[in-house]
């Protein structure tokens, strides 16, 4: 049967480098709500934009339980930022006998800032397609990221 990794981490904390190494590894699919709204909305959705990606990442749910039942193994690269995230996706794959995974990544704030600062350059250089995290997005997340405790974590990555 094919394992579900979910990763969880704040923005710029290197869930997709991470996710690219699970893949590798375990022979696995990534699945990311950020390379999807990138594709269709670019960098901007606006206003709509959490009721998009919400609906991006209820279609990545539906969609890794055909890679599953295909016993493709799969990353979701998502960042899981609230413990009922967290809860929700676990269920989600553990009501169906499915082995779910949760990755966190663990950093620094210097080495968070450090990184946006990293990929705001990248992304104005256009040697990266991501979004900027300037002073609202960076706000708008350390108000609703809640680390995770001990006990909601498989693999915890410090970096």
């Amino acid at each position: 049967m094919a394992t579900v990794y979910l990763i969880c981490g704040k923005l710029c904390c290197g869930k997709s480098t991470y996710a690219k190494q699970l893949k590798e590894a375990h022979k696995a699919v990534v699945l990311s709500a950020d390379e999807i709204m990138l594709a269709v909305f670019g960098l901007y959705a606006g206003e709509k934009h959490d009721e998009y990606a919400a609906n991006v990442q209820t279609y990545l749910f539906e969609k890794s339980l055909e890679l599953i039942q295909a016993d493709v193994n799969v990353v979701l690269d998502w960042g899981f930022w609230t413990k009922a995230a967290r809860r929700v996706a676990k269920a989600f794959y553990r009501s169906r006998n499915i082995e779910c995974e949760l990755h966190y990544l663990d950093i620094s704030d210097a080495v968070w800032q450090a990184r946006i600062n990293q990929r705001n350059q990248s992304v104005m250089a256009d040697k990266t397609t991501a979004y900027i995290v300037d002073s609202a997005l960076a706000a708008k997340f350390e108000a609703q990221f809640e680390s995770p405790a001990k006990d909601e974590v498989d693999i915890w990555v410090s970096g």
